[in-house]
C-alpha cells in the first residue's frame, strides 16, 4: 500500500516574508496523519522574500538539510560558520548538543526557494557540524547525503539515505528501498509511477511513500525528484 502525499494537500504557513508548505506536521500545522516518514520528520517547501530570513534561533538532536532550488542562503552559525549557500547546493547540519544560526535570503530583489529537511538522527548528544557541497549528477540517481559520505555525499548520523533522481522526458527507472521504507517528493516535472498493481501520476510537490515494495517510474516530462531510503516500517 503506498502513502500518497498530494501537494495541494499539504499544511500552509504565510507570514508575509515566507510562504511555507509542509509536508509533515510542523509549527501551526498539525495533522496525526501526516507526522513524517520513519526518520524523515520535516519537508518544508519554503519561499523567502528578498532580505528576509529567520532570525538566530536554536536546534539540537536533529540532522537538518537544505536544497537549495532558487536564489542562495545566507548562513550563520554559533560554530563560527558564515558561508553563502546557492541554488544547487546542498547544505547539512547536525544540531548535536545544541546549535543556535541564522539563515537569510541573500538577494536583496530576488526571493529564495528551498527545501527545509529534517531527519531524526540515531544518535544524541553529539558534537555538532556543518558541511555543503554542490553535487553533480551522475546518471539518473545520484547520493547526496549518506551515512558514510560515500561517492563525495555528505555524510548525517541516521541510517538513510538522500539522492536526487533526474530524469528525461520517457525515461523510466525503478526504485527499491534498501533500508525497508522509502519516499519520493517530486522537485518538480510529472511522472506515473506502478506499485504492487496501483498506479497514479505525481507532478511539482507530491510525494508518496512505500514499505517493502518498489517504484516503477516513467517520466512524462523532465523530472527532478528526491528519494529517501530510510529504516523501519513506518508511516
Amino acid at each position: 500500500m503506498m502513502y500518497i502525499r498530494s501537494s495541494e494537500d499539504r499544511g500552509t504557513a504565510n507570514f508575509g516574508w515566507l510562504h511555507s508548505r509542509h509536508s509533515f506536521s510542523f509549527g501551526h500545522y498539525y495533522d496525526p496523519r501526516h507526522m513524517g516518514i520513519s526518520a524523515l520528520r520535516v519537508i518544508n517547501d519554503d519561499e523567502v522574500a528578498p532580505g528576509a530570513g529567520f532570525d538566530t534561533h536554536g536546534h539540537r538532536d536533529m540532522e537538518i538539510i537544505s536544497y537549495i532550488l532558487e536564489g542562495a542562503i545566507e548562513h550563520k552559525d554559533s560554530m563560527g560558520n558564515q558561508f553563502i549557500v546557492p541554488a544547487g547546493e546542498v547544505q547539512r547540519m547536525s544540531a548535536g548538543t545544541g546549535i543556535t544560526h541564522s539563515e537569510f535570503n541573500h538577494s536583496s530583489d530576488k526571493p529564495l526557494k528551498f527545501l527545509q529537511i529534517w531527519i531524526q538522527p540515531n544518535q544524541t548528544g553529539i558534537q555538532p557540524s556543518y558541511e555543503q557541497k554542490a553535487i553533480a549528477q551522475s546518471g539518473k540517481l545520484t547520493p547526496l547525503v549518506t551515512p558514510d559520505g560515500r561517492d563525495g555525499s555528505l555524510s548525517l548520523h541516521q541510517n538513510a539515505e538522500m539522492h536526487r533522481l533526474v530524469l528525461n522526458t520517457a525515461e523510466q527507472i525503478q526504485l527499491l528501498p534498501q533500508l525497508g521504507c522509502g519516499y519520493l517528493h517530486i522537485i518538480e516535472g510529472k511522472l506515473t509511477l506502478d506499485s504492487a498493481g496501483e498506479s497514479i501520476q505525481l507532478t511539482n510537490g507530491d510525494a508518496v511513500g512505500i514499505q517493502n515494495q518498489s517504484l516503477d517510474i516513467t517520466a512524462e516530462s523532465s523530472v527532478t525528484a528526491l528519494w529517501f531510503d530510510l529504516p523501519g516500517l513506518r508511516y
